[in-house]
């Protein structure tokens, strides 16, 4: 997810925790919260941040805390996975997993993760899309030995290939499930609607993407901006400044000055418009609703009246949207928005409600209703004066520990904010009038040129969002390198490959049966690197309903799972425990069990099969047929005389490596029970590897 979204995600999950510690504090409440007293709190006494800067161009900014014996060093980098062009997008956060992951060239991984096990201290090495960043948390104690260690670290990363290949393997395996979660969803496809979906802030990394990034790519890229000119580094805790001025400045002076990176953010070119758009979850009960347009910039003279808006529509439980449309309408789970001012680019302005299918449209209506009140009538004298005592009294939390005062100065530093740009703000926040949050309503919110979103089940909503206009159905498949290729249809002789494949129906389901279901007992084999011992073994049992339905159990050794699939969707279910069948996993369901012979053989008249050629496998010639199911290209190899199919071979997508395999199903050992006949051992390879084993105990036609 990108960083608008991640963000949105963030605020919901909040809302949602604080709507549960309200229930769980009102069974429990004896006075109002005006009646509650409360002692004085402690001062904070902020700290003095001294700071330096060394001839390679790092500067430094030190806090002394003496409470514990620990410290923290911080590293804050001038780059970013902006700086990444679309079709390597990934490298930058993948750059910055590996040169933690893989150590470095003088402490490769493993010795380095057994130096920081042994001392009870952390290094931590990232990338984001505006900024990288580098921690070290020890003892003390153990400051001036790891500190050079750490400095290696960022110098002379030793990204080496394998750990770039897990990296690459995790993030494609986060690919592959990123339409599991209906909020997910919505957050980030929101802002491909804001922003664009090719630009570089709404684009998505991709199979693809990660495949064309090589160890090059990386290295080139750490080399280029982990440079002085483009570090600042933080140190709080336990020190003596003068101390750990030399400390620091041995350590440090080693790393080149390098040239300061540009970071370049693309102008956004948005065009204000009304839109209605929708992603179809079935597995789903409930609409997840996001509507906005593009925000602002924290540069902005308005950034605190903004904010105090924020705060009148939507800041928590006193907000309007919480106290009408939850409370009051009872339409939402959980209802939120912000109008987003970023550093370097401009935010989104959004709100947001999760509410029932049924209630979609309504509380789309009550949102849009509630931002143009704020924009048509003065907020009251007394609501005004609660929302900014509540805003205010929130801020004591922004300055609460050395640790969050270090971290704010260098976040200024880097956004290029001046050092009183917090209490520039407070000010702002206290000088705001209800004047002023009724002309940012006006001046910023755009009600009537909204793009709305939806991300619920089709089937119950229905019809309500034509009211909004033209509906438009986003397509949030994901992108499967070489899917062309699998797709394309193979010519061939049409008249043999037609004879072939109905020889081959009526050797599998005799002319007179008509089968409809079939139960099957197996004992199954899998096989991999990836399961302890090399390989494990399963009792599987599963009814087929034809042509889409499947029940399916399999005994591990963590329990039985369940799985239950027809018409698309189906559900997992294990210890008592069911949930929805993630899209990915349904349509891989839906495809294993159409290419199955005995599927091919009751679909036969409806196929049209291609004969390219004869095979020799294993001593024997075969007919080769190809058919086309789904847009899948399936080739059998069939014995000419007795009609089974001996061999099945399809592409198949495999999200780990993000890529086509070649997979290989072997038969043999056919059994015919009520006039169907069965393969009793079935083999399959993927890659030429051997996956998996199946021996068929018994089949039963129902």
């Amino acid at each position: 997810m990108n960083r608008s979204g991640e963000r949105i995600m963030k605020r919901v999950t909040s809302f949602v925790i604080l709507v549960l510690c309200l229930g769980m504090m009102s069974a429990h409440a004896q006075k109002r919260y005006d009646e509650l007293t409360f002692p004085e709190l402690n001062e904070f006494q902020r700290p003095d941040v001294e700071t330096f800067t060394l001839d390679n161009g790092i500067k430094f900014f030190l806090v002394e805390d003496d409470e514990l014996p620990l410290i923290d060093l911080s590293v804050n980098i001038r780059t970013g996975g902006v700086l990444v062009p679309n079709e390597k997008a990934g490298l930058a956060s993948i750059t910055g997993s590996v040169i933690r992951s893989g150590g470095s060239v003088n402490y490769p991984a493993d010795t380095l993760n057994q130096i920081l096990e042994n001392r009870a201290a952390s290094m931590e090495t990232g990338i984001g899309f505006t900024s990288g960043g580098a921690s070290m948390n020890v003892l003390k104690e153990d400051f001036s030995e790891l500190l050079p260690i750490f400095v290696d670290l960022l110098k002379h990363p030793a990204l080496p290939q394998e750990k770039i290949d897990l990296e690459k393997k995790q993030v494609k395996s986060s690919i592959s499930r990123r339409n599991d979660n209906q909020r997910q969803i919505g957050s980030r496809e929101f802002e491909r609607l804001i922003y664009g979906k090719n630009s570089v802030y709404g684009r998505l990394t991709e199979y693809e993407t990660v495949n064309n990034i090589t160890r090059e790519d990386l290295v080139n890229f750490h080399a280029n901006h982990f440079v002085g000119n483009n570090m600042m580094v933080g140190i709080v805790g336990d020190f003596d400044a003068d101390q750990i001025k030399e400390q620091l400045t041995e350590a440090f002076s080693e790393i080149a000055p390098g040239s300061r990176t540009e970071l370049n953010f693309p102008e956004i070119d948005y065009d204000y418009q009304s839109t209605i758009n929708f992603i179809d979850k079935p597995d789903v009960n409930q609409s997840y609703v996001l509507m906005g347009h593009i925000g602002g910039l924290r540069s902005n003279p308005d950034y605190p009246k903004v904010q105090v808006m924020n705060e009148v529509l939507s800041g928590g439980f006193s907000g309007r949207l919480f106290q009408v449309v939850r409370t009051d309408m009872g339409l939402a789970y959980a209802v939120f928005g912000s109008y987003e001012m970023n550093t370097f680019y401009p935010g989104q302005f959004y709100t947001g409600v999760m509410t029932k299918s049924a209630t979609t449209a309504e509380a789309i209506d009550a949102i849009i209703e509630q931002i143009k009140r704020l924009q048509n009538e003065p907020i009251k004298k007394q609501e005004l004066s609660d929302i900014k005592d509540q805003f205010l009294n929130s801020m004591v939390f922004r300055y609460d520990s050395y640790e969050e005062v270090l971290s704010r100065r260098m976040s200024n530093e880097y956004r290029e904010l001046p050092e009183d740009a917090f209490e520039k703000f407070i000010e702002g926040v206290r000088s705001t009038t209800i004047k002023d949050v009724q002309q940012m309503a006006q001046k910023y919110m755009k009600p009537d040129s909204m793009q709305i979103l939806v991300v619920g089940n089709k089937e119950e909503i229905g019809d309500q969002l034509q009211k909004y206009g033209n509906v438009n159905e986003i397509d949030i498949s994901i992108p499967q390198p070489g899917q062309e290729k699998a797709q394309e249809e193979v010519a061939g002789d049409a008249t043999k490959g037609r004879a072939l494949l109905d020889k081959m129906a009526n050797a599998l389901i005799a002319p007179e049966q008509k089968l409809d279901s079939i139960s099957i007992e197996a004992e199954v084999t899998q096989f991999g690197s990836n399961i302890p011992g090399g390989s494990m073994s399963l009792q599987v049992s599963q009814n087929i309903d034809y042509p889409d339905a499947i029940k399916q159990t399999v005994q591990t050794p963590n329990g039985t799972i369940t799985l239950n699939y027809e018409g698309g969707q189906g559900t997992m279910s294990m210890m008592g425990q069911e949930r929805p069948l993630p899209p990915q996993q349904a349509k891989s369901l839906k495809e294993s069990l159409n290419r199955k012979y005995l599927a091919v053989a009751k679909q036969n008249g409806e196929l049209k099969p291609q004969f390219i050629g004869m095979e020799e496998f294993e001593g024997s010639q075969y007919a080769k047929v190809s058919i086309n199911i789904n847009d899948k290209n399936i080739t059998y190899l069939i014995d000419p005389n007795t009609g089974y199919p001996r061999v099945m071979r399809y592409q198949q997508f495999n999200p780990q490596q993000g890529s086509q395999v070649q997979v290989e199903e072997r038969y043999s050992d056919w059994q015919t029970v009520d006039g169907v006949s069965y393969a009793y051992q079935e083999i399959t390879f993927s890659e030429g590897e051997k996956a998996a084993e199946s021996v068929i105990k018994s089949h039963e036609v129902n």
